[in-house]
């Protein structure tokens, strides 16, 4: 689905991404995991269009997409979403929902003259469809609470609620887990999980939660000062020398009890 060539971002004198190559595979989760200041969140800015690469090619379903802004990779079916949740606080939580998708009748000021009756249509059927996503994810209780109001764990399962009210094909996700307890971060890994099989979604993940990406994701991209170190399945990189000692800084022995 995305094959990354030979990617370059430079800021100033210092080089945060160093010649990265990969690719991910349609129907994976794969997993990015690497030391603070590794790279992955500016790897993650540049495929989201948040920020344009020095040199290099991004290549989605074999289209270069390289340095397009979000919109138009929204519209694509490119999302992602944040390690701090980015709602609308003063909206409800399903307001939060049925804003999502784009070209919608409603945002043309004639239209709301002169095509009430489809505008109607569209609500319904999208209030339709956010009560269930919300009732999928657990927080149909709290549909008509502004969404400033929410926990940060509930705010997490809102941004994902949100990849599902649109046709989303790649769903880049940014510590979904950060500042989690267990109880709601098995809730999402289960979502996460149910999205990819009967949804086919395919997710690319920051996370620094070990026991939360071998859970998840097959295979698992380690990155280290810019570049890509190793990639493999979450059983390899808990055995690999190179990732313990420039990742994890620590002995073979105790880092694979923690992982």
């Amino acid at each position: 689905m995305i094959e990354i060539k030979q990617l370059n971002k430079n800021f100033g004198g210092l080089k945060a991404i160093n010649d990265v190559s990969l690719s991910i595979k349609t129907g994976t989760i794969t997993g990015l995991i690497g030391p603070n200041g590794a790279g992955k969140t500016t790897l993650f800015n540049i495929i989201a269009g948040n920020i344009k690469p020095s040199s290099g090619k991004i290549l989605f379903n074999g289209e270069d997409v390289t340095a397009l802004p979000p919109h138009q990779l929204f519209h694509k079916g490119i999302l992602r979403t944040f390690q701090i949740a980015h709602e609308f606080p003063t909206l409800s939580v399903l307001e939060n929902l049925m804003m999502v998708p784009g070209g919608q009748t409603g945002e043309n000021i004639l239209s709301t003259w002169f095509k009430t009756s489809q505008i109607k249509q569209e609500e319904s059927h999208l209030l339709e469809k956010a009560n269930k996503i919300l009732s999928i994810l657990k927080l149909d209780h709290l549909g008509n609470d502004p969404a400033g109001t929410l926990s940060g764990g509930q705010k997490k399962l809102l941004e994902i609620g949100r990849t599902m009210m649109v046709d989303a094909k790649l769903v880049l996700l940014d510590e979904v887990g950060a500042g989690i307890n267990r109880t709601l971060l098995k809730e999402i890994g289960n979502i996460i999980q149910t999205l990819n099989q009967e949804m086919g979604n395919t997710f690319f993940m920051i996370e620094h939660d070990l026991d939360f990406i071998s859970h998840l994701c097959n295979p698992v991209i380690v990155m280290a000062e810019g570049g890509v170190l190793f990639e493999g399945s979450a059983d390899e990189v808990k055995k690999n020398e190179e990732v313990i000692e420039s990742y994890l800084g620590t002995g073979t022995s105790s880092v694979q009890k923690k992982l």
